[in-house]
């Protein structure tokens, strides 16, 4: 593989000058088609309405939104006059945004009207009770003293006090072309473009900061993997927010001049349309969407004959899925990435050139550039092939840290580079990596990452708990859900909907607990530590999951 020194936007102009009237990018459910060449000059046209808000080079915009264009062009634009998007979970409510935006130091947040039920205009409002009467652009709100302006990409009218998206074309014109020209061309590939936020083991999550070369060069391995090229045609229901929607799907696009095409978000019935109708050669998912797709009561009537590759990852991988994709979905070329926001985030991957058992029961070989090895989790010493330990990577695709958080980042990266995964993995004589666990106390529940820490900490403020542990249980769907095991306070009657009536008011949906168990006090060791693992080995009595238990991965 031959790396790349170019920025984002630098890559955007090649490809709009190689494939300048050819379609890059086509929705299936509105209006929005762009050829390259159309693309580039609309994602430089919103950086100038970025600019004329007064946002510069390394200023922080932080978007909230599905896979709607929007997100796309805010992205793309940010990228092209040097500024850091900040990724923002689609679930999120306001707890989790008030922490993220003033932790990231955000200078402008793009939102649309709200999803799933959740009123992003409500939430915001709620943060800033002065943006209603703010001049648009110019919000002065005391505990987010560097947010200044809120843009509305949503539907229908602009809510008081925020920038409307298509002001942004608008205001571009009063940016004079030579000035953002400047701007873009000092742009270079090892600037942070983007801080993606994982949960955190302290309960606060922490923002990666990753760099253009970080994944720009990770995408194009990973197109490479799949042997992608202008002729394919990439699917995307993953979220843009995740590291897999961003650099598994978008880079990897992008780096390989590959049309894509966007689905806002999962439905399986939208995205097996999308397929036929788009002659769509690939398409991205977790474990669970293809299981949905599988199981849609139509899917024997969608004509998936095009079909040849795409990735399954974001939580461990079912055999008997991965086997059932490649053969049911005509997806004989899919493959399996592996790897963790903080390197970029691939690191190991099967290729179209491996067998299709190797595609479906590993997590394949390391990426060209990066060095991963298996170590004893004491004292990282590298053990021999055939034997678990810890995961750890090395190279190009590692973060520059976590923003703000020195300590947090030593901790994650030892002297030399090496990245600790927090994964339990074994590697065999050919180099091929398999994941069996993990150290680090957290669930990946259909792809998010989930630590029980924040989840603990919400809980720990019910009156009528006393203490809680949160652990991960096995799921045939989801691959893990959430246990919350609840003492309540002496005297106190607590029940199931009470808890979680009260989770679904401050956390994000995927972060609720699917079981609660009601204990008298928890197991603990000789020295006073709370035994998790004891309680999932009686979680899977508790709750009868002893099939889920048993599903093989890879």
């Amino acid at each position: 593989m031959e790396f790349t020194n170019r920025t984002i936007g630098g890559q955007l102009q090649l490809l709009a000058e190689t494939y300048a009237n050819d379609t890059m990018v086509s929705y299936t459910d509105r209006d929005y088609f762009r050829t390259f060449k159309e693309f580039n000059e609309e994602c430089e046209r919103i950086a100038r309405g970025f600019m004329a808000l007064g946002l510069k080079k390394g200023s922080h915009i932080s978007i909230w939104a599905t896979n709607v264009p929007a997100w796309l062009l805010t992205f793309f634009g940010s990228a092209k006059m040097g500024a850091v998007l900040i990724t923002v979970n689609t679930s999120y409510k306001q707890f989790e945004l008030e922490y993220q935006l003033k932790q990231s130091d955000s200078d402008a947040i793009v939102l649309i009207d709200g999803f799933k039920g959740t009123s992003y205009i409500d939430i915001v409002n709620e943060l800033c009770p002065s943006l209603k009467d703010s001049e648009p652009g110019n919000l002065n709100e005391e505990q987010f003293p560097r947010l200044k302006s809120v843009i509305y990409a949503g539907e229908g009218e602009t809510p008081a006090g925020m920038v409307s998206w298509n002001d942004l074309y608008i205001l571009a014109d009063s940016v004079p072309e030579a000035d953002f020209l400047t701007v873009r061309d000092s742009c270079v590939c090892d600037e942070v473009v983007n801080i993606q936020y994982t949960s955190g083991t302290t309960g606060f999550p922490k923002g990666v900061m990753l760099t253009h070369y970080n994944i720009l060069n990770n995408g194009l391995a990973i197109g490479d993997g799949m042997s992608f090229t202008h002729e394919d045609k990439l699917c995307i229901c993953v979220p843009f927010f995740h590291c897999f929607g961003m650099v598994l799907a978008l880079m990897a696009c992008i780096t390989h001049g590959t049309p894509f095409v966007p689905v806002d978000a999962f439905n399986a019935g939208k995205v097996l349309s999308a397929l036929e109708s788009e002659k769509c050669t690939a398409v991205h998912g977790v474990p669970t969407m293809f299981i949905a797709m599988l199981d849609h009561p139509d899917f024997e009537k969608f004509d998936l004959s095009h079909m040849r590759t795409g990735i399954m990852a974001g939580s461990p991988c079912p055999v008997k899925t991965m086997k059932d994709v490649n053969e049911k979905m005509n997806m004989r070329d899919i493959v399996i990435v592996f790897g963790l926001t903080e390197a970029s985030p691939g690191c190991t991957m099967t290729t179209t050139d491996d067998s299709a058992d190797i595609r479906c029961s590993t997590v394949g070989r390391a990426f060209p550039g990066v060095e991963c090895k298996i170590v004893d989790p004491e004292t990282l010493e590298e053990l021999p092939r055939g034997q678990v330990g810890e995961f750890m990577a090395r190279g190009y695709n590692i973060m520059k840290g976590y923003y703000k958080m020195p300590e947090a980042t030593a901790k994650a990266i030892e002297p030399d580079g090496w990245l600790h995964s927090g994964d339990l993995a074994v590697c065999d004589e050919q180099g091929y990596y398999k994941v069996t666990g993990r150290l680090k106390d957290m669930i990946i529940r259909g792809g998010e990452n989930i630590y029980p820490k924040e989840i603990e900490e919400c809980l720990y403020h019910h009156p009528k708990i006393k203490d809680v542990q949160v652990i991960g249980v096995p799921s045939k769907k989801y691959g893990e859900e959430i246990c919350a095991c609840i003492v309540a306070r002496e005297g106190e009657a607590l029940t199931e909907d009470e808890v979680r009536a009260y989770c679904r008011e401050h956390i994000a949906f995927f972060k609720i607990p699917s079981y609660y168990w009601f204990m008298a006090d928890f197991p603990m060791t000789a020295s006073g530590k709370i035994q998790k693992v004891v309680l999932r080995e009686r979680a899977l009595d508790q709750f009868n999951l002893h099939d889920a238990n048993s599903i093989e991965t890879a």
